[in-house]
C-alpha cells in the first residue's frame, strides 16, 4: 500500500491551477491565503517569497533558478523582484473561466524573471498528519545532484505552459499532480520528525499501510503491534510519538477520512459506505461522522454535490 498516494487521494479537492508568469524587474505580486498549498517554480531569473504586510510572516527566502517553493499552509504570501517592491494581485488571464491555467506577463525595465505559480486544493478538517507537519514554507533549491526527479518534472512543466504544445490541456494538469508528490517526496527526505519519520520507520510505516490497505477490519492494537513486529506497548508509545496520536485513533480518523471520499466520489448507499470503512451499522457510522464532521453522511455528501 502507497500510503502517500492513498492519502492525497483523499485529501485533494479539484483541479489544481497554475500560471505561467513572466514579469521584468520591478514588479511583486500578492497572493491570498488559499484552504490548500502554494507553489512557486523559478524556471529563469530570481525572484523573493516574502509575507504580506500585515499578516503573519515567516522569513523571505531569496529563489534562484530551478528553486522550489511549497507553502503548504497556503498563506498569504507575496513574490517579489526585490523586497519592498510595490505589490498588485495575481490575476492570471485564461482562455476561459474553467481553465485551470492561464498567463501572467508584467512588463518594465528590469531583469527578466520566468516562474510558474500555483495552488493546489486540500480538504484540511482535522488535517491529516502530513499536513499538519508542513511547515509554512518548504524552500528545495536546485542544488546539483538533488531531487532530479523534481527538477526534471519542473522542466517539463515550464515547457507544457510556456509554448503550450498540442495537448498540453492534457498533460499540463497531470505534470502539476506528479509535481506535489516530488515537492513532497523531496521534503520527506529532508525532514527527520513528524510525519516524515513516521514514513520512513520500518515499524510505523507496516502499520500505516496495514490501515490504509484494509481500513475496515477490526483492528486492535495488539495485532497492529503484531504486524509491525513488536509488542503492544512498545508499539503504541513508538506510533503515537512518530505519528503524533495514537493508533486507533488514527484508525477513526482515517476511516472517516476515507468515508467522506466514498461520499464525495461515488453514489454508493450509506450503509455500504459504513462497511466499507468498518462500521458494523449506518446508525454508527453516521453518528461517528456527525461527530468528526458535524453533519450528517447524507448533509455531506449533499453539500459537496451542491
Amino acid at each position: 500500500m502507497d500510503v502517500l498516494a492513498d492519502v492525497l487521494a483523499a485529501l485533494r479537492a479539484g483541479t489544481p491551477v497554475a500560471a505561467h508568469t513572466e514579469a521584468h524587474a520591478p514588479w511583486g505580486l500578492r497572493f491570498d491565503h488559499t484552504t490548500g498549498a502554494a507553489f512557486h517554480v523559478v524556471l529563469d531569473g530570481t525572484a523573493w517569497l516574502t509575507p504580506v504586510p500585515g499578516e503573519p510572516g515567516f522569513e523571505p527566502v531569496e529563489l534562484g533558478a530551478g528553486d522550489v517553493a511549497l507553502l503548504g499552509r497556503g498563506v498569504p504570501h507575496a513574490v517579489v523582484s526585490a523586497p519592498g517592491a510595490s505589490l498588485m494581485d495575481f490575476r492570471p488571464t485564461r482562455p476561459s473561466a474553467a481553465t485551470p491555467f492561464g498567463r501572467v506577463s508584467l512588463p518594465g525595465p528590469g531583469a527578466r524573471a520566468t516562474i510558474v505559480c500555483g495552488a493546489y486544493r486540500l480538504r484540511r478538517h482535522r488535517p491529516h498528519p502530513l499536513l499538519r507537519d508542513l511547515p509554512e514554507v518548504v524552500h528545495l533549491p536546485a542544488a546539483p545532484g538533488r531531487h532530479a526527479g523534481l527538477h526534471a518534472m519542473v522542466g517539463l512543466l515550464g515547457d507544457e505552459l510556456a509554448a503550450h504544445p498540442p495537448g498540453a490541456a492534457v498533460v499540463a494538469p497531470s505534470l502539476v499532480d506528479a509535481l506535489l508528490v516530488y515537492m513532497l517526496r523531496a521534503w520527506l527526505n529532508e525532514t527527520a520528525s513528524g510525519w516524515s519519520a513516521a514514513l520512513a520507520d520500518p515499524v510505523t510505516a507496516r502499520a500505516l499501510a496495514a490501515i490504509h490497505g484494509d481500513p475496515a477490519r477490526a483492528w486492535t492494537v495488539e495485532q497492529l503491534g503484531a504486524t509491525a513486529g513488536l509488542s503492544r506497548a512498545a508499539f503504541a508509545r513508538r506510533f503515537t510519538a512518530l505519528v503524533g496520536e495514537p493508533p486507533l485513533t488514527y484508525l477513526t480518523r482515517w476511516r472517516l477520512t476515507t468515508a467522506a471520499r466514498l461520499l464525495r466520489e461515488t453514489d454508493r448507499p450509506l450503509a455500504q459506505v459504513a462497511a466499507a470503512v468498518g462500521y458494523g451499522s449506518a446508525f454508527a457510522f453516521a453518528k461517528a461522522f456527525r461527530r468528526e464532521y458535524a453533519t450528517t453522511p447524507g448533509g455531506y455528501r449533499k453539500a459537496d454535490l451542491s
